[in-house]
């Protein structure tokens, strides 16, 4: 075979490429090698040719991606699950590849003939990437260009790693060998093949950068801060129940069981609600109260943070309110108490409800904040359910067609529609963000908006209180999580990492670390001192849209687009057990006071409870075990008519309050 041919070859392809000093040194090595009667090896020269000759040719991409699949699918299937796990992202990069090298028309032909394959798993990705139809659009698309630009973790074990390269090199397959190393990066382990279930946690397309593992194995102080209230009530006598308290308790008692709904004509629309009483010592004065607590076990830790002062009334009535904590358990369940936005006119966007369920507070799209005080509305004689419509908005009280009063206080300021709120921890004052970019302050007591803070560039979708107050955090399409104090305009801390929108944000309950969901699909946690991150949680398919700490700071919940919650112990980083059930957007979740259970609220107009202390209690030789499946047993489902569950809050006595927007269409 001719040395010229090849030599052209390969001076061809490395100015095509643009490689101009390894061309020049190239070309310096041939000048040397004509002294000497050196033969490339026939091999060698084999592939150089037939590298130059299908550089440019599309047709390639589909056949040896073909092969590859028939391959993967005939194999053993001991390792068919894992060799399976390439052909996700190998798909991917071939159609990124075939649209930037300009072959438009063969790259939709390829797309369309094995998107099939990966639609079960993978639809949300399949749907962002139709949209790509040029070069530009690889560029101009965040999705598709955080993706050029990450590289892809697949875990597999060692046998069916050389099992691939072996099949590779003996096919010659040079394109798909090509995107398999510039693309992704292979965590080989020794011995069998992991679970098939683990799955969820072997592929990640976007937002595994290569220092994950680095990252989850620094040290996480994950206890309740030192002399807490909780500590404080344990010294002086410890936690009794007092149920009988619990039954005369006006406004921890009322539970909303059936919320009968009448829609009348027009914008003045009624809906009636009932209300009972609920015998909550009944049920729960039977299980003892340092069984299944997780709090008093909790190491102690140090605040990296200066603690505001607790004010004397507002300790003594959280003290009180922990004395008659309802102890909870996978057979004594929590009352519920569901307040209902209607007449919303799919305005509202977020929900929130303060720690004793006295306050909700409703973000509007018209840019207003409403918020509702429960004991008002208690007092009335009309129908007693939260107004939305803006009829007067000069006016805090709008009457309906039925002449019952329904009072809210309007709060206006944003201009534009307001996307989150949260109540400090003692309800004197509410945060709200907005797509304007700003967050404001706003008095509870004073009605009236006391600061705004501006940092962020873009929308901001989510802002919570510190468990002690005073502290928030905030998190925004900008990609960035901050952190603030109320006393300052300007942020403390800036979290940048997320490969895109940064859609959820949850503080820790010792308030040292704040955790991050991202549309990148992953969660992140973050040291408040440092502004460092500390862990990357892996495993989501979809967009992340609400987390919850548990309460001794042990394990966290995530929940996302697709209706999947996720628990994850925050020491090791790893997925206890994924919560499958719901069947679209998990919006909120909460843990009950002492831990044992996790409330998860969705867009699919249901509340699910879930036992958490009998997965978290498996024993420690079993958890590192590959295989091992301990989901989180769903305890009760708890439907409504037609309302998606926007937000949920466990008082400190442990009664469950929900609240969302009556939806005629769900």
């Amino acid at each position: 075979m001719d040395e010229e041919e090849i030599e052209k070859a390969v001076v061809a392809y490395l100015k095509k490429k643009g490689f101009k000093q390894t061309e020049l040194a190239f070309q310096e090595e041939q000048q040397l090698n004509k002294n000497t009667n050196s033969r490339l090896d026939p091999d060698i020269t084999k592939k150089i040719l037939s590298f130059s000759e299908f550089e440019t040719g599309p047709e390639r991409y589909q056949e040896e991606y073909s092969k590859l699949r028939s391959w993967a699918y005939s194999s053993l299937d001991l390792y068919k699950h894992e060799l399976l796990r390439v052909l996700y992202p190998v798909f991917i990069h071939c159609f990124m590849e075939l649209v930037a090298r300009g072959h438009i028309q063969e790259a939709r032909a390829f797309f369309d003939s094995y998107r099939e394959d990966h639609e079960m798993m993978h639809l949300r990705d399949l749907q962002k990437l139709e949209g790509v139809l040029s070069p530009s659009h690889l560029k101009e698309m965040e999705f598709a260009h955080s993706i050029r630009l990450s590289k892809v973790n697949i875990k597999m074990c060692q046998y069916s790693y050389d099992l691939l390269l072996q099949y590779l090199h003996k096919t010659e397959s040079i394109t798909m060998l090509g995107i398999i190393n510039e693309r992704i990066n292979f965590q080989v382990s020794p011995g069998q093949p992991g679970s098939i279930s683990d799955d969820a946690e072997v592929v990640t397309l976007v937002g595994s950068g290569p220092d994950a593992s680095l990252l989850n194995q620094k040290e996480i102080h994950w206890g309740l801060l030192e002399d807490s209230l909780e500590e404080r009530l344990e010294k002086t006598g410890g936690m009794v129940p007092d149920s009988e308290k619990f039954d005369g308790d006006p406004k921890e008692g009322e539970v909303d069981e059936n919320k009968k709904k009448s829609v009348e004509g027009g914008k003045q629309g009624a809906s009636l609600k009932k209300q009972k009483k609920d015998k909550v010592g009944v049920a729960t004065g039977k299980s003892s109260r340092t069984e299944g607590s997780t709090v008093t076990t909790a190491p102690r830790v140090k605040s990296e943070l200066a603690l505001p002062a607790i004010p004397a009334e507002v300790e003594h009535s959280i003290l009180e309110d922990l004395r008659n904590r309802v102890q909870l358990s996978n057979v004594a369940l929590p009352s519920v108490s569901f307040y209902t936005f209607v007449n919303t006119h799919n305005g509202l966007n977020c929900a929130s409800i303060s720690h004793d369920g006295s306050l909700v507070a409703g973000g509007f799209s018209d840019s207003s904040l409403k918020v509702w005080d429960m004991a008002k509305l208690g007092q009335q004689t009309g129908p007693s359910f939260l107004q939305g419509e803006t009829d007067s908005p000069s006016s805090e009280h709008v009457l309906g067609s039925s002449g019952g009063r329904r009072c809210y206080t309007l709060f206006q300021g944003h201009s534009g529609p307001v996307y989150s709120a949260s109540f400090s921890p003692y309800g004197d004052f509410l945060l709200s963000s907005s797509s304007d970019s700003t967050i404001r302050l706003w008095s509870t007591r004073l009605n009236a908006n006391l600061v705004c803070y501006k940092g962020h560039n873009y929308p901001v979708w989510d802002v919570q209180f510190s468990p002690v107050g005073h502290y928030f955090a905030s998190c925004s399409h900008d990609r960035t999580a901050r952190i603030w104090s109320m006393d300052r305009i300007q942020p403390l801390r800036i979290m940048a990492g997320h490969l895109s929108d940064v859609d959820c944000v949850q503080w820790h309950a010792n308030c040292n670390y704040i955790a991050t969901g991202s549309s990148d699909k992953t969660v992140r946690l973050w040291d408040v001192q440092s502004g460092d991150c500390v862990r990357i949680f892996i495993g989501h398919r979809s967009m992340i849209l609400s987390l919850a700490m548990s309460p001794d700071g042990r394990y966290m919940a995530s929940g996302d687009e697709d209706g999947t919650v996720m628990m994850w112990d925050l020491s090791s980083g790893r997925c206890i057990t994924p919560l499958v059930g719901h069947s679209s957007c998990v919006w909120s979740l909460a843990f009950s006071g002492e831990g044992s259970l996790l409330a998860s609220g969705s867009a699919d107009c249901t509340v699910k409870l879930w036992d958490v202390t009998t997965s978290t209690k498996a024993p420690l030789k079993e958890e590192n075990k590959p295989g091992i499946n301990n989901r989180l047993r769903s305890l009760k489902t708890l439907p409504t008519k037609a309302t998606p569950v926007y937000a949920l809050r466990f008082s400190r006595r442990n009664l469950l309050f929900a609240a969302g927007a009556f939806s005629k269409g769900a």
